[in-house]
């Protein structure tokens, strides 16, 4: 069974950064093949998309608030994805969440596996 484990959130002034990391387990194999994706849930809000990227890190997307601020990236032989948030607003605090699935597309619909989640917070 595949299982995702973020770490890496915490606390942040606005224009600061963070660098979160979901490390995937449980797959055999040397590459784990499915686009992966971090997700957000501000507080009172629905799960919204931040930023995906394929197999082979050739295509990535961003939602338009992160575009430019985020960055995605996975290291397949670490069994790790990444997400670089700079320049931090209010606007960003939420709990992030990792999540790996065979579709492409910013939806929560789309992906199948789904980590725990880690809080960052962002004060003005």
């Amino acid at each position: 069974e595949v299982q995702l484990v973020e770490s890496g959130g915490g606390s942040v002034q606005a224009g600061g950064s963070l660098r979160l990391s979901c490390v995937v387990s449980g797959f055999t194999g040397n590459t784990y093949n499915a686009n992966m994706a971090w997700f957000r849930q501000p507080p009172g809000k629905e799960r919204e998309g931040v930023a995906e990227i394929s197999i082979n890190s050739r295509n990535t997307l961003y939602a338009d608030s992160v575009k430019g601020r985020f960055i995605i990236s996975r290291d397949n032989s670490r069994k790790t994805l990444y997400l670089e948030m700079n320049n931090m607003n209010a606007a960003d605090t939420a709990m992030y969440y990792c999540a790996a699935g065979p579709n492409w597309g910013l939806s929560p619909a789309f992906y199948k596996v789904w980590g725990q989640g880690t809080q960052v917070s962002v004060s003005p």
